[in-house]
Order: C-alpha cells, then structure tokens, then sequence
C-alpha cells in the first residue's frame, strides 16, 4: 500500500470513497467545497494496486481568541468499506501526523470515534478547556499536541471551516 499526497486526477476516486464510507454525500462534498475554500491543506490518499482505498483530511481550524495558534482539524478520514480492518485507516492518521508537523501545524483536533483516536496520542479537548463549536459529548472531541505544551494556557472553543456548516 503507498501512501502519497492527493492529485487532482484523485478527485473521482477519493468521492467514490467517502461515499461509499459513510451513510451520506455530506463528507464527500465537505472535501470538494474545503478543496477550493480552505488553505492550508493536507490531503492524502492510500493506494492499493493502483487503487484508492483511502482519505484523509487536514483543514484549518481557529481557537477562539488564539487565533494565531496553528491547529488543524481532521476530518474526514475515509476507507472504502471492503479495505476496512486492515490497517489503512492507522497508517493514513500516521502520515497525515508527520505531514502536519512538517508544514509546521502545532496541534490537531478530531471529533471521532473515543476508542479509536486515543492511540494516536489524541486526548479529549476539556483536558486543555477547549471545546468545540458544535454540541458534542465530551469524549468525541479530542486534540493532540504535535508540540510539547504547546496548548498549555490556552482556552476557548474551536471553530471550523465555514464550509463546514455549507456543505450540508
């Protein structure tokens, strides 16, 4: 399997994927309208024989009154369902890490599964009193550091992408 960044001839195949991943188009038309909207970005696929079986998702994000603070959401992650439970989920969160933290990015939020997230160092938000603009249990929310304390002191709510609310 090859992991590499997100071409635009990826566009057809990474849709086909988040659709089929989730129970509707909502994700796949997110990435399209962060695609155009939201700078920077990292956007990488797994590749199997030629194949995409994987997406992941890096947008930026803003902490209320911190708004110099370079934080990333992630969002969406996406395996085609017959890939699913193979590992290729994992390795797209690990790389998609490394490249956030070579564009310099500080931290990383998710809202995501709170059995899945955790071991890759993610913590739910609260434990940095930061929350997330949409109503959400507290355990779904969950930042990591890519810097050591680099949250530290740091307090508000994240705000996501506009195109976020509109791509619904």
């Amino acid at each position: 399997m090859l992991i590499r960044p997100e071409e635009e001839r990826d566009w057809p195949a990474v849709y086909a994927v988040l659709a089929a991943a989730f129970e509707t188009p909502f994700e796949a038309s997110l990435v399209n309208a962060l695609r155009e909207q939201a700078r920077p970005v990292i956007s990488l696929v797994a590749q199997r024989n030629q194949t995409i079986v994987g997406h992941i998702f890096f947008s930026p994000v803003s902490l209320t009154g911190h708004l110099d603070l370079q934080i990333v959401g992630m969002a969406p992650v996406a395996v085609a369902p017959s890939q699913q439970r193979q590992g290729i989920g994992s390795s797209l969160v690990r790389a998609g890490l490394e490249s956030c933290k070579h564009l310099g990015v500080r931290a990383v939020v998710v809202l995501g599964h709170s059995k899945y997230y955790p071991r890759f160092g993610f913590v739910p938000s609260s434990r940095f009193a930061i929350g997330c603009e949409y109503d959400v249990p507290d355990e779904v929310f969950m930042v990591m550091e890519l810097q050591f304390s680099y949250l530290r002191g740091q307090s508000g709510i994240i705000k996501y992408h506009p195109a976020f609310g509109a791509a619904a």
